[in-house]
């Protein structure tokens, strides 16, 4: 086999080496690493409503067993693994909308402020809001679905000092008489109790206690769940027709606590009460096809729960975006 290799075509790639040898390096750079992440916040449209996630961080549990109980632990790594998730450290996150009606800027839980009870990466709360734009001072109400560490823990600094001056506190009595009972510090519940005394007591003047099916505020009804806590409290958010469930902890886990929701989950005050009041509300939500957000499900939590068995499922929102 000849090649027929013209003296003008050796002349064409002899130029064409050249110019990528004069073009050097530079025109074969591979973009830097950036090494930054997008900010913690997301914002979508509720009717005439504005609501913005900010992210108090991830929160690791580590190893599930013993966390989640009433299913062998075999079957919770394996129901971990299925999903792509880790079978030896369950990370939760921590998802607080703020809703601003027009009238009022309403934030749901707080995050674990400066408490690093859960390791390192909590606490960003306050950033987050700042990367949204949003001032603490701004916030009319915070309304928290119970008193754990991790829904309070960013109401006051560690000095006392409110970190939402303008701000009234929404909570169930109960929780809070629960919570802050000085008679619980000898108790397992020690180091909830105190960083519940420590962020409720401060702010006990300008405290204000809903009931179960109230509209306490302008579109935010509460609905009570216990189970979790004495007074865990899930809200309904609505405007102009349309609505979502802030789920606070009814269920840490989209996996887990959905497709097995009568697995107990630890840190329940009554596991049997939290797994009755997680089927009987995921079971309303599911039939009357209610957007939920859940406070610890993925970033930013916001979806949907449909039956599945003799469980459920949940099915994340495509994120809003606006031009």
């Amino acid at each position: 086999m000849t090649l027929d290799v013209s003296r003008r075509s050796l002349l064409a790639l002899g130029a064409g080496l050249g110019a990528s040898a004069l073009l050097g390096s530079s025109a074969m750079a591979r973009a830097p690493k950036l090494g930054t992440q997008t900010p913690y916040w997301h914002r979508f449209i509720l009717g005439d409503a504005e609501v913005t996630v900010v992210s108090d961080g991830p929160l690791p549990l580590g190893d599930p067993s013993g966390t989640f109980t009433g299913v062998p632990k075999e079957e919770v790594k394996k129901m971990l693994a299925d999903n792509f998730l880790s079978p030896d450290n369950v990370v939760l996150e921590q998802n607080s909308p703020i809703v601003n009606t027009g009238d009022k800027l309403i934030l749901f839980d707080t995050g674990m402020g400066s408490s690093k009870m859960f390791g390192s990466s909590t606490g960003r709360q306050q950033k987050s809001m700042t990367e949204a734009g949003i001032k603490p001072g701004d916030i009319d109400a915070v309304v928290c679905s119970h008193a754990h560490i991790d829904h309070i823990g960013g109401i006051v600094d560690d000095g006392g000092k409110p970190l939402f001056p303008n701000a009234q506190i929404y909570i169930s009595q109960t929780d809070f008489d629960f919570w802050t009972d000085e008679g619980k510090l000898g108790s397992a519940a020690k180091d909830f109790v105190v960083h519940a005394r420590k962020n409720l007591l401060p702010v006990r003047d300008r405290i204000v206690f809903f009931k179960d099916g109230q509209e306490f505020l302008p579109g935010v009804q509460a609905i009570a769940a216990p189970g979790h806590t004495v007074g865990h409290t899930i809200f309904m958010v609505s405007s102009a027709g349309k609505s979502f469930a802030f789920l606070g902890d009814l269920s840490h886990h989209s996996v887990l606590l959905l497709e097995r929701p009568r697995m107990e989950f630890s840190y329940d005050t009554d596991p049997k009460q939290a797994a009755e009041s997680r089927v009987k509300l995921l079971t309303m939500l599911a039939a009357n096809k209610t957007p939920v957000m859940s406070y610890h499900f993925a970033w930013p939590g916001y979806g949907h729960v449909a039956k599945a068995g003799e469980g459920f499922h949940y099915y994340p929102e495509p994120m809003q975006m606006t031009l």
